[in-house]
């Protein structure tokens, strides 16, 4: 999934083996019949499902009624219309070279100048990663300018739920500040463009430590958190400065384990109070203790003013351990605000809300009214949902005081009356998609396998499916999909589940049954399944998460017994032939061999071998209605093609790196299905259509729908020519089609 673009190539197989395919002239010898045609005008969509991913912050901005932003660990930025009454994706131009800065770590806007918008984005802080950026706009996000770091940044690393992390100083607007893990404190004096370390920064960051965890602005004076306290008294993890330039630790501030690490800050310019939130631990998992401080500008005095204490027993005589996370103080209403516990799975997340500065709480989720009709698999397969859980991002609305919202790991809830609570989702689309389908026949033109959410039939794109996720049984996330060629209402799935991990549909995906039985392997290592063409024989293979891999199990019942394959190739995704039911493939990544089955999955014997080996990035797929019709995309050598079922193949000029490939509805006049892949023709990773057996492609994505890392999978639909469905890591289902 971390592929970083066109960089390196695959290790092709020995020369013994080179008679099993034909190489024709390179891409760079023959550029002239690579080169691609003017693209066409697509419109492009999201799949509606809403959310299903960490919100990580929200930000109302204080001087512009009904303005406000969302951030997401993995998904990018949004802006919120509100005479829409839906977020607009600001990130999505970001391309694939670009996948890294997809998470975003802060937000930051100015209060003095309500068009700035600032996002300091990276996703990953690991030495594989590639160091963040800080991107700047004059019209909140509608064009931007970018800065790229010299350092890392970790919008999906553990505390991305803090924050935040950027901030305009309040008393100067070309000054900005920028909190990171493992490189201290940064300052900006041109709005953004240039900056540099803070040396009198007073914490000493480390290679594996949070650093800075929050900026906020109390008056003129700024406070930064810091996360590698050890938690001791004299162990500072709070820090401020009122000039700018000279910082120290914030005198009598709070110690102890649920005071280790403070997460998020807010203050109350009416009362002039700053409020913390503190957890053992960053989160959003791995917290156990908490707590909720003040501290009285004026005076220098803290007060604990936490809610309820962790660590007490719940009527079922669980532990009650929680941190708490999101802070946010109403504008409007002096002494009022609102703070959420985190990862408290025992007695569910709350908001606790006071109107005397915490001198008494009320939890807000005692009294809620969820209503998620709008999006249905917020239950996860239960018969209500929860009120929330990885709260982590809380806002109140300066202008509202009873309109609050709230992230969780799946959604944004939002009331107008403290009491009712709905998604406040539409246009957000975070989900991570691992396969696709779109079926020739039945309502709906998709189904998709997911992260986290499972596996949903798309009755409709316009609107999140009504049956929610998959039940029967419910998973976490999806590992395979599949849909029998010739009798396309059958369809199997695998994946992560607690009450099994396979399942079966009669009827297209609308409803499911578990198989009656499954191989041990699949509770652990459930990976990818396919079924023949006429839905008689499965195929599950099996992958651990830590990357071991195991012997195939093939049923021919209906998942009812399974047996080993022993000749299939460990770790391969299985593929069946689209029209003859017989016949199953498998390439075999570690050689470079095609390996296919003519008795239906009972053996597997090599077929083609010194194919390209050792890379991350393999597709096998198969040409509809043909038999034999085999494509090969690799990520480091373009497009492989067999018509004589793997036997030989021929590889193909027209594109040098392909990364996952589909086909849909031929052309008018065409007399082979179009061809879909996301590859590289030329120097830019795109989505790209041949409507001639990929003798020549056009693109039909744009340099504003990138959607950062889209190698993951595609589909094309069989009943409309053009429609190609995207599977991303973080920004849903992308959908285009000729306009």
């Amino acid at each position: 999934m971390c592929a970083s673009g066109p960089g390196r190539r695959a290790v092709l197989g020995g020369a013994a083996a080179a008679a099993a395919f034909t190489v024709v002239p390179s891409f760079h010898e023959r550029a002239e019949a690579a080169a691609p045609a003017a693209a066409p005008a697509y419109r492009w969509r999201t799949a509606v499902i809403g959310g299903t991913g960490f919100v990580t912050g929200v930000l109302f901005h204080p001087s512009v009624r009904g303005l406000a932003y969302a951030r997401t660990d993995i998904g990018g930025a949004y802006r919120w219309d509100d005479r829409a009454a839906r977020w607009t994706p600001l990130t999505d131009h970001l391309g694939w070279d670009d996948w890294n800065l997809l998470g975003v770590e802060a937000i930051a806007v100015d209060p003095a100048h309500p068009d700035r918008l600032y996002l300091a984005l990276g996703t990953y802080a690991q030495s594989w990663a590639g160091n963040g950026a800080v991107l700047r706009s004059e019209d909140r996000g509608a064009t931007w300018t970018r800065t790229d770091l010299t350092v890392k940044l970790g919008g999906n690393e553990d505390g991305r739920g803090a924050g935040e992390r950027l901030l305009v100083d309040p008393r100067d607007s070309d000054t900005l500040w920028l909190g990171t893990r493992h490189d201290g404190l940064l300052k900006s004096t041109d709005r953004g463009a240039t900056w540099a370390a803070v040396s009198g920064f007073p914490g000493t960051p480390s290679a594996s430590g949070q650093g800075v965890t929050l900026l906020v602005a109390a008056g003129r004076t700024v406070y930064a958190g810091w996360g590698d306290s050890d938690g001791t008294a004299g162990s500072p993890n709070l820090y401020r400065t009122a000039d700018g330039s000279t910082w120290e630790a914030v005198p009598g501030q709070p110690s102890g384990a649920s005071a280790k690490v403070p997460i998020r800050a807010a203050h109350d310019r009416h009362t002039r109070e700053l409020y913390v939130t503190y957890a053992d631990a960053p989160g959003p998992n791995g917290q156990s203790g908490g707590s909720v401080h003040k501290l009285a500008a004026a005076s220098g005095k803290w007060t604990d003013v936490t809610p309820v204490k962790p660590g007490g027993t719940t009527s079922d005589g669980s532990s009650d351990t929680f941190a708490y996370g999101g802070v946010a103080v109403d504008a409007r209403r002096p002494g009022t605000l609102v703070v959420s516990t985190n990862n408290r799975w025992a007695a569910v997340d709350t908001l606790y809300r006071t109107t005397n500065g915490g001198r008494t709480w009320t939890s807000l989720k005692d009294s809620a009214v969820l209503d998620v009709s709008e999006t249905p698999f917020l239950t996860f397969g239960a018969d209500r949902p929860k009120f929330g859980w990885w709260i982590q991002a809380v806002a109140v609305d300066p202008y509202d005081s009873q309109h609050v919202v709230y992230g969780t790991g799946a959604t944004l809830y939002g009331t107008r009356d403290l009491k009712h609570w709905a998604p406040r989702i539409r246009g957000l689309e975070e989900t991570s998609v691992r396969q696709l389908i779109s079926p020739p026949t039945g309502q709906a033109h998709l189904l998709s396998g997911l992260g986290d959410v499972g596996v949903m039939y798309h009755e409709r794109l316009t609107a999140s499916p009504s049956r929610g996720m998959a039940s029967n049984p419910v998973f976490g996330s999806a590992t395979g999909l599949a849909q029998a060629a010739a009798r396309p209402s059958y369809v199997v799935r695998t994946g992560f589940g607690d009450h099994g991990n396979g399942a079966r549909s009669n009827d297209g995906g609308k409803s499911w049954t578990a198989f009656a039985t499954q191989p041990a392997l699949a509770k652990d290592a459930p990976g990818p399944i396919a079924t023949n063409t006429d839905g008689s024989v499965l195929l599950w293979t099996f992958v651990h998460w830590d990357g071991t891999t195991y012997p195939a199990q093939r049923s021919t019942d209906d998942g009812a017994t399974w047996s080993e394959v022993s000749t299939y190739p460990k770790g391969a995704t299985p593929l069946a032939d689209p029209a003859d039911p017989t016949r199953f493939y498998a390439y075999d990544t570690d050689t470079g061999t095609l390996f296919a089955s003519t008795d239906s999955g009972l053996t597997f014997t090599a077929r083609a071998s010194g194919l390209p080996f050792g890379d991350s990035q393999f597709q096998l797929a198969a040409a509809p209605g043909r038999s034999g019709d085999l494509w090969l995309s690799t990520k480091g050598n373009g497009l492989y093609r067999s018509t004589d079922g793997g036997a030989t193949f021929t590889k193909l000029t027209s594109c040098w790196a392909s990364y996952t490939l589909a086909f849909g509805k031929a052309a008018d006049g065409a007399d082979y299905p179009a061809v879909y892949q996301v590859g590289s023709t030329e120097a830019i990773t795109a989505v790209y259509r041949s409507d001639d057996g990929a003798k020549s492609w056009v693109r039909v994505n744009d340099d504003q729908h990138q959607w950062g890392w889209i190698g993951a999978t595609i589909a094309a639909d069989p009943r409309l020519y053009g429609r190609v469905y995207v599977a991303t890591n973080g920004r849903g289902i992308q959908y285009g089609e000729p306009v």
